[in-house]
């Protein structure tokens, strides 16, 4: 990649995706981060601890809505580039109460494009002319696909039908009117379910993979018959920082992992390989499979997302490189060894009330 001393400037990049992008960078290139983190129930610190310390990297305390502090964090930094991925994620957080999803992806949003705005135009030229506003969304904007064979384009329209995917829809509606209104230089992605090491456990697959070593019930919401494209979070990260460097100025890029599985299949996944890495002591339960508990379902719950690729692959040449069955083997394996990290983030602030799980449910 060029510009080995770029500066850039990530906000969220505490949480599960930032803190697998802050990795890949640290690891894989020169360039300078800035994480701007709240540090908020799902972002932690030390997802990126062994790291540490490191001359590349910079952090800073501060909340994406705090104007002063955002402010003052850009020309103390003077960042090239800014990834913005901070955003409040969890469907189900946003059914219970959307007021911080509201506040964090649209107003947060709002503050964010409008101080950089403001720095980018006392840029000097030549920074001014490499500088990109690049804001990391979702597949869930576009709403429910009903035809099986369907997937959704950069074109789609936007349909989002829940309080989170409306509020990442409000950011992106936002990001965009700053590119076409002011000229701001931005560009947009929209990526597919992500799954990999350092997820917060409220998220599907490691949850199931911590209520497997637990042996509580496995909830899967309806039949399980949901169907998702997953995306290997190391992949996605490779995908983010080709667009940064090469994507086109006011571009949209779809990112998909090309693995359509219900969510019912993920969960038999997940169980088939802890019963080969860490197989159950003879009882009643002679599988993991066996804890799978039917929930009622969740209101509005979207049947089938997918992400059609192509313009990403074509334009920037890129593909993801890891099949569905290796990263969650991958994923799986960390999780096992990594059972301190999961107990560390969790602060009892989620405990799966939608999912059903309450104390009368563990085995």
């Amino acid at each position: 990649m060029k510009s080995e001393n770029m500066k850039i400037l990530i906000t969220g990049g505490s949480g599960f995706i930032g803190s697998n992008l802050i990795r890949y960078i640290l690891t894989n290139t020169e360039y300078q981060i800035v994480n701007v983190d709240k540090l908020t129930y799902a972002g932690n610190l030390n997802s990126v601890e062994d790291l540490l310390p490191s001359k590349q990297y910079f952090f800073e305390h501060a909340d994406i809505c705090d104007r002063s502090e955002i402010e003052r964090i850009l020309y103390k930094h003077k960042p090239d580039k800014i990834m913005h991925l901070a955003a409040e994620s969890h469907v189900d957080r946003s059914i219970d109460d959307s007021s911080e999803f509201i506040r964090t992806n649209i107003i947060g949003t709002h503050t964010m494009l409008d101080l950089s705005k403001s720095y980018w135009l006392k840029l000097s030229d030549l920074k001014r002319s490499n500088f990109i506003f690049h804001h990391i969304s979702t597949d869930e904007v576009y709403g429910d696909l009903e035809s099986r064979d369907a997937l959704f384009t950069e074109n789609t329209s936007y349909a989002p039908n829940s309080p989170y995917s409306a509020s990442k829809a409000s950011a992106d509606h936002l990001v965009r009117a700053w590119g076409r209104t002011y000229g701001f230089p931005i560009v947009i992605t929209n990526c597919s379910n992500n799954y990999g090491p350092y997820q917060f456990p409220e998220k599907l697959i490691p949850l199931i993979i911590i209520n497997c070593i637990n042996g509580n019930l496995l909830p899967i919401y309806g039949k399980g018959d949901q169907i998702r494209d997953w995306l290997y979070v190391e992949d996605h990260v490779k995908a983010l920082l080709k667009v940064l460097v090469d994507g086109g100025i006011g571009e949209t890029y779809n990112i998909g992992g090309g693995n359509e599985k219900t969510n019912l299949q993920v969960v038999s996944q997940v169980c088939e390989i802890l019963d080969s890495l860490l197989p159950l002591h003879p009882g009643k339960i002679k599988s993991y499979k066996d804890l799978i508990h039917f929930v009622k379902d969740r209101p509005g719950h979207d049947k089938r997302y997918a992400v059609d690729s192509s313009k990403i692959e074509q334009k920037l040449n890129y593909m993801p490189e890891e099949f569905f069955e290796s990263g969650l083997l991958k994923t799986v394996t960390w999780y096992i060894n990594n059972i301190d990290w999961c107990e560390s983030v969790k602060n009892g602030s989620y405990h799966g009330e939608r999912l059903g799980l309450t104390e009368g449910l563990k085995e």
